[in-house]
């Protein structure tokens, strides 16, 4: 699977869960969730389960933080390492 099938899908779910409505031209892979408070704790505790059911993957709980989880990019190179 490529970066570019894991960002859709991650920025599909992000739409659908936490941003109904909204276009999706303006959630853009490098836009800040978590420090720009699209996302909250609740809210990333939600996308690594999906995360880990979607993508077959563990995230550990040290994993779980801003520089893993703030941009659908970020997002998608932590899901691509767990696919190794």
């Amino acid at each position: 699977m490529t970066a570019g099938e894991i960002q859709a899908i991650v920025k599909d779910y992000l739409l659908t869960e936490f941003l109904p409505g909204e276009d999706s031209a303006e959630l853009t892979d490098d836009m800040p969730l978590i420090s720009s408070k699209i996302i909250d704790s609740i809210a990333a505790i939600k996308l690594v389960s999906f995360l880990e059911g979607q993508f077959g993957i563990l995230i550990e709980a040290h994993e779980v933080d801003i520089d893993r989880l703030d941009t659908i990019a970020r997002i998608a190179r932590l899901v691509e390492s767990k696919l190794g």
